[in-house]
């Protein structure tokens, strides 16, 4: 039986120093950065321990363990055998993502995003001297999925590459084998490059699965670069290390070509701690931590229905950030402000996620049951606004 990762204490986590815990006074709860409040998989606290006791903290070393591990994370968990020889190491995705469209665009190119997504996708393409062009996933009703016919069309008008967000960021969205095939058949057609962000890829749940952008097709291989990182799934954000993968010659010669010092910013302890995540040791605490996710998901679900049924909330297939639609409720178009003034909850702005955000939070779950349920019934507890007192 899979034994569940538990968030630490609330008393403990406010010794925390990092952004979460020190953005906002005690009497908030803050649910909008995604960090997550569970301790730190035995075998990374091992390999950092030992690094710390040996004063194993110079520079990253040119070969490292991480590649090939990363391939054997791959494997068991998606059925992936990437290579390990096509990939590099840099600080953090964000990084990965903005050297690598320097090479695929020139300035003033335009570079496809689907929003509602990850705030720093707009600011990333402007530093690689970009264009942002939003084609916005589309609502099913149900689900939400890839616009392939925006795409298409955008791809035609002259757009140069895809920015995907796979899982998405904040909708939890998992894409299909057959959309990201179709996605990889449309960037091939125009020679488009796609940059696919697959930070969440570990906390997909397992009745949802993952299919990572460079395995669904001989076109993706060729039109495709992977971004990938333990930073999420375990919790590793300010340790800065990520990988950049390819899967053929040209996008291959691409990434090698890239400066030494982009692989130089990977931080030590990032790249021991990724090792560590990725290693087959960590499976069984990665396990546990997609219980509890789960279970919150649904938590989260429970919660609403039952004391703020005008919320409009579907479970994500992935991660621990849960997308919430208040627009019923008359809150404007930024609830968090609200929220954040009245129930003192911090919950990520809707709108900094693009258009399709307006009305909207992102709620960071991965944290207590019981954190959960307080914040939410603050949250529930707020009056109408048009019988509130002037």
């Amino acid at each position: 039986m899979t034994e569940q990762v538990s968030a630490l204490p609330l008393a403990q986590l406010r010794e925390r120093t990092s952004e979460k815990w020190r953005e906002y006074p005690a009497d908030v709860l803050p649910l909008f950065v995604a960090e997550t409040d569970f301790p730190l998989a035995p075998a990374i606290t091992a390999a950092l321990d030992r690094a710390v006791r040996m004063g194993d903290t110079g520079y990253v070393a040119s070969r490292t363990p991480l590649a090939e591990t990363f391939t054997g994370f791959a494997q068991r968990r998606y059925g992936w055998s990437p290579d390990p020889a096509r990939m590099r190491t840099t600080a953090d995705v964000s990084m990965g993502i903005v050297e690598i469209l320097r090479r695929v665009t020139a300035p003033g190119d335009r570079v496809i995003v689907t929003t509602p997504v990850y705030p720093p996708f707009f600011d990333l393409v402007e530093e690689a001297g970009a264009v942002v062009e939003r084609v916005p996933l589309r609502d099913t009703g149900s689900a939400w999925e890839l616009d392939l016919d925006g795409i298409r069309s955008a791809l035609e008008s002259g757009a140069r590459a895809v920015l995907l967000c796979n899982p998405h960021n904040p909708t939890g969205t998992v894409h299909s084998a057959a959309s990201l095939s179709a996605l990889a058949e449309l960037a091939a057609a125009r020679g488009a490059a796609v940059v696919s962000d697959e930070i969440h890829a570990p906390l997909a749940q397992p009745g949802t699965g993952f299919t990572p952008f460079l395995n669904v097709s001989d076109a993706a291989r060729e039109v495709g670069y992977a971004i990938v990182s333990a930073s999420k799934a375990f919790n590793l954000a300010g340790l800065k290390c990520a990988l950049m993968v390819t899967a053929a010659d040209d996008t291959t010669r691409l990434v090698r070509g890239l400066p030494v010092e982009v692989e130089w910013r990977t931080g030590q302890f990032g790249m021991l701690a990724a090792t560590a995540g990725f290693s087959p040791e960590s499976d069984p605490w990665l396990d546990g931590l997609l219980v509890t996710l789960d279970e919150n998901r649904r938590l989260i679900a429970e919660l609403f229905a039952e004391h703020l049924p005008a919320a409009r909330y579907r479970m994500p297939d992935a991660g621990y950030l849960a997308w919430i639609d208040l627009t019923d409720l008359g809150w404007g178009t930024n609830p968090s402000r609200r929220i954040l003034r009245e129930a003192k909850v911090a919950l990520h702005f809707g709108p900094a996620f693009g258009a399709e955000g307006a009305g909207h939070v992102r709620l960071n779950f991965g944290t207590s049951p019981e954190i959960i349920t307080e914040a939410i019934t603050r949250i529930a507890a707020l009056p109408p606004l048009e019988t509130r007192d002037a």
